[in-house]
Parts: C-alpha cells; structure tokens; sequence
C-alpha cells in the first residue's frame, strides 16, 4: 500500500494516475450501454464483436505513431492531449445513428485510446525512472478503479439519464475538466534523447520483449472479453434484469483495484514470474466459478479473476519500460500495442464464439487461454 499513499500524498504521482482512471471511467460508462446498443441496432453478438473490432483497428494504426510524438512533444504532453481527445471520441459511438457509423466512432475511441494509453505507461516508467518511486501497479490500480466508479456510479445514475448521450457527455466534461486541472503537474516530462548506438541496435534489444507482449496479449485479451461481456453474460445467460447485468464487471473492478494497490509490495517480496504465474493460476480457477452461470458464483468468480488478473499488466509494462538499450516509450508502445490488441480483439473472439455456440463457451475459451500464459511465461523464466 506504499505505492498507493504516494500517489494520494503528491499531484506529482495522483495526475498521471488519474489518467489512468479516467480512461476506464470512460470505458465503464460505455459498457453499461452495451444491451442498450444492442437493443438499438438490433444486432447479434458476431456483429457487436465486429464493432468492437474497430476499437482494436483503430488502436494498432495509432501504435506506430506514438513513440516518435513522445520523442516530439514529450511524454507528458503527448498523456495530456490523448486523455481529452478520447474523452471527446467516446461520445461518437453513443450518438451514432447507424451500425456504420457506430463503427467509425468506435475506431476513433481506438485510436486515441492506444496513444494514450501507450504515453501514460511511458510517463509513468520515466517518473519511476527518475524518482526511483515503484507506483506502476498503482496507477494500473486507479485504472481499474476508474472502471468501478465509471460503471458503479452508472448503475446508480443510469435510471436518471434516459438519454444515454446525455450520461455520457456529463462524463465526458468531467474528465477533461479534472485532467486539464491536473495536467500542469506532468505536462513538460520528456523522455530522454536516445543515442545512435541505441538507434542502431534496437531491434537486437526488443527481441527480449517479444515473450512479454504475447503474455501481455493474452492476459489483456482476458481484461477486454470480461469488461465487454460480463455484462451480457449476466444478462443473457443467467437472466438478471439490465439494471444488475453490471454486477460482474464492479465486482472484477473492485478486486482489480485491490490487487494493484497491493501488487508493488508483493513484486518486491517474491519477484515478477512468480506474481504472473500465481496470477493466472487464480484466474484459470476463476472461470470456473464464472461458468457455473449461478448469480452469486459468477459475481464471485468475476472479483476472483479481477483479483487474479490485477498485477500480471503492471509488471510487464514496468519490465518494458526498464529494457536496456530501449527507451521506454518503445518499449512499452510494443509490449502496450500488442497487449492492448488483445484487450479489443478479445470481445471480438468472444462474440464469434457465442454467436456459434453461447457465452458459456467464450468463457471457457477465455481459461484456457490463462494456462497458455502460464506456460509462456515459465518458458520466457528458463530464457532469461
């Protein structure tokens, strides 16, 4: 809990973990409205898959783009704009008028969310750098705080909005008023220049994070399924009324959080592979509980994986952000990029599998794909 009395005692260290906040406040208050889209454009789950796809889409176009803005305008700048511009890009979506056009606005949600998402990381690794202060898991931590508050509060307030553009631009503002407030307190971080050595040899020095970014994959594929259909899974296949599809994603957000509050600490007393390893051991036990399709088993379940899942992302993105002979904005834009295209693909995967069979098998799809981490991991262990 060190890490996280650091970022509530100093702006230094809350401001950019509020970024990370806000980006899954935005994402929490989307998903609520995931059976109101449906319902809307009287889809079917493959083509909600395939508008979720865009997301993905739009994230890998924006990846390559985004060290060399970071080198341009600075990590810090590069958080600030890319915060604001998504929190703008999240309303495209919510007042689309056709299938189409949902589609485009969610691309756009992707491609700021893949600049911002790799800046922040990079922010981060660079003020650990420089401060020799470990808040990496911590700042994760408020990102999945951001999911509970966005979807918590949602549920709270979502009888007040009948109009679903309306909820989402009072949160909209909301976000972009808290961070330019904030934004003065990491705005001008830079990332230092590289050196031509560096330059030369860069591609001899990823080679190591190639194991990380397919465990980042598979784990972030876990975290973008559970946080597009764990609503619909209670909703579908267990019949809970809409105001309680909700339930699984604020339990796994909540027991998210808790794990990432406590991930630096534990990291620190008995090292990265294991906590990944523990990680998807819990998670691979999770999905059973989740598949039961009881209520209150899956609920448990969904906090179980969250807790499972918590610390496994942090630890990566540090890991490639501290990789020698490799700034970190590329580092982490590479092991980010891939992880975070498994987070969009991964409702897109899940919604193929259930418009084939149901999202009992999504599901169960979803835990063998832990035990695959699991041995990538222990097969990246005997490389290094």
């Amino acid at each position: 809990m060190n890490s996280l009395r650091l970022i509530l005692s100093d702006r230094r260290y809350f401001a950019p973990a509020w970024v990370f906040a806000s980006l899954n406040i935005m994402i929490g208050t989307w998903v609520l409205y995931l059976p109101h889209i449906k319902t809307k454009f009287g889809i079917n789950d493959a083509e909600i898959g395939v508008a979720l796809f865009c997301t993905a889409l739009g994230l890998l176009i924006s990846i390559p783009f985004v060290p060399f803005i970071n080198q341009k305008i600075g990590v810090g700048r590069s958080t600030q704009i890319g915060v604001i511009v998504f929190a703008l890009a999240y309303n495209l979506p919510m007042i689309a008028p056709t299938y189409m056009i949902l589609c485009a606005g969610l691309f756009m949600v992707g491609f700021f969310s893949g600049f911002t998402d790799v800046s922040m990381n990079a922010l981060v690794s660079r003020i650990e750098s420089t401060d020799k202060k470990n808040f990496m898991s911590a700042a994760h931590g408020f990102f999945s705080l951001g999911g509970f508050i966005g979807a918590g509060l949602g549920i709270i307030f979502i009888n007040l909005f009948s109009n679903p553009p309306l909820h989402m631009l009072v949160v909209c503002s909301f976000i972009i008023l808290t961070n330019l407030a904030l934004a003065k307190y990491y705005s001008n971080i830079k990332e230092p220049a590289t050196s031509k050595s560096e330059r030369k040899n860069i591609l001899k020095n990823i080679r190591p994070l190639i194991g990380l970014s397919l465990v980042a994959f598979i784990i972030m594929m876990n975290e973008g399924a559970v946080e597009h259909w764990s609503n619909l899974f209670l909703f579908d296949i267990i019949k809970v009324p809409e105001s309680k599809a909700g339930l699984g994603f604020i339990a796994f957000s909540l027991c998210m959080t808790i794990g990432r509050f406590l991930g630096d600490g534990i990291s620190q007393k008995i090292g990265s592979i294991k906590i990944i390893s523990y990680g998807c051991m819990i998670a691979f036990v999770a999905y059973f509980l989740i598949v039961t399709s009881n209520l209150f088993l899956a609920v448990l379940g969904f906090g179980v994986l969250g807790f499972g899942l918590s610390v496994i992302i942090p630890e990566l993105f540090r890991l490639a952000g501290q990789a020698r002979g490799v700034p970190a904005s590329v580092g982490i834009s590479i092991v980010s990029g891939i992880g975070f295209s498994g987070f969009l693909v991964g409702p897109l995967l899940l919604g193929l599998i259930s418009n084939s069979t149901n999202l009992i098998w999504s599901f169960a799809f979803l835990s063998v794909s832990v035990v695959l981490a699991l041995g990538l991991t222990f097969f990246h262990s005997k490389r290094t």
